[in-house]
């Protein structure tokens, strides 16, 4: 195999997930080690050549390894062994974050000063003719708020990358085709009745 087993995702707390560059930082290293070398990965699997290396055959034959398919079993093993489970283990760390975002939050520290605005712009007189400007309120962010949308988009992007990470496999493999979604579902099944 051209690379270890991804690590199993972090402990899973509130902290983790209202820490951005925890968060972040997770999904940018599983990235990092299972999509963005996605090439070399699948070239690594290629059967090497039976002859030799000689330099001067490099002028005359163009190498063209993504026109090598590249067999099912040695594909099929990659991703049931690499790239399934570093996919699964940032799903379960979104899931959970998710959760968390809806969840009510007792220990969010801008919650007092939230309540304080709220009830200043509550008792604030507001006269538009005078100032056009002074009926708008901006309240701060709750936190879970903002994860919630940290998560929605680190939810895009993990679409992007898998659908592109996907698209090399599939054009690589033998007997691989569909859609990533597909292919991810019928693994956490495979996986889930295996257990």
């Amino acid at each position: 195999m051209p690379q270890s087993p991804p690590s199993p995702p972090p402990n899973l707390t509130p902290q983790f997930c209202f820490s951005q560059s925890a968060l972040r930082d997770f999904l940018r290293l599983s990235r990092v080690t299972a999509d963005d070398p996605i090439t070399q990965n699948l070239n690594a699997l290629s059967t090497p050549s039976r002859n030799p290396f000689n330099p001067s055959t490099l002028s005359r034959q163009p190498r063209t390894p993504s026109s090598h398919r590249i067999p099912f079993p040695a594909c099929s093993a990659f991703t049931s062994s690499i790239l399934f489970p570093s996919w699964h283990a940032r799903s379960q760390a979104l899931t959970y974050c998710a959760s968390v975002a809806t969840s009510p939050d007792p220990d969010d520290p801008d919650l007092l000063q939230r309540q304080v605005e709220g009830m200043r712009e509550q008792e604030r007189v507001v006269n538009e003719r005078l100032d056009p400007y002074s009926g708008r309120f901006f309240p701060q962010e709750a936190r879970t708020e903002e994860l919630a949308r940290r998560v929605r988009e680190e939810r895009r992007v993990e679409d992007i990358v898998r659908g592109r990470t996907w698209g090399v496999v599939r054009g690589r493999c033998e007997g691989v085709d569909g859609e990533w979604g597909d292919a991810f579902a019928r693994w956490e099944k495979e996986r889930g009745a295996g257990r």
